[in-house]
């Protein structure tokens, strides 16, 4: 399963980095304006999906697993769940304006990975604080691949959720997809 989840994960922060570099030279290459333009008429299925598999993932490690959460790896639950939540619920209703509400979680979550990940490269980084209530937040409970761990994972997961939620050709381009999906 860390093989598996890891692989996902890296799929996602690759997905990010070329849904990027799609927008950048999508006014001069047809194939990355037509990536861009089916990110953006699917953001809200794609950020279910990552955030979705990354609330079945996280829950699999600590209740299948038996991983206890470190601290930090709370924090980044909380971040997470509810972009799940936000991104059924617009799946279910055709909101294209759930991005607003995904976003600034998902940045807030990205912050906190980063910052975990960092820790789990550099333990005398450490506080008192992450060790006092679960395990240490510095020690990881693995590392795929030589170098990806949970925190590695939610980093990635976050990092697409906003990118495919801020990529776009701007409002008009945006109402005209939105127009083109309503039955």
């Amino acid at each position: 399963m860390q093989v598996i989840t890891a692989v996902c994960a890296l799929l996602s922060g690759a997905g990010a980095v070329v849904l990027v570099v799609a927008r950048l030279l999508a006014s001069r290459v047809p194939l990355a304006a037509r990536v861009v333009a089916a990110a953006v008429a699917a953001r809200n299925t794609l950020t279910l999906v990552v955030a979705g598999g990354s609330m079945l993932g996280s829950l699999y490690f600590s209740d299948v697993a038996d991983y206890i959460p470190c601290r930090l790896c709370w924090f980044q639950r909380i971040a997470m769940y509810p972009i799940a939540v936000v991104a059924l619920v617009a799946v279910l209703r055709r909101d294209r304006d759930a991005r607003w509400y995904t976003v600034p979680m998902a940045a807030v979550g990205i912050c906190i990975s980063t910052w975990h990940y960092l820790l789990e490269w550099n333990p005398t980084w450490e506080g008192e604080s992450c060790g006092l209530f679960g395990p240490a937040c510095s020690v990881p409970w693995f590392r795929t691949f030589g170098f990806v761990s949970l925190a590695l994972m939610a980093l990635c997961a976050f990092a697409f959720i906003i990118v495919v939620n801020v990529v776009s050709f701007g409002r008009s381009a945006d109402e005209a997809t939105a127009r083109e999906e309503t039955p």
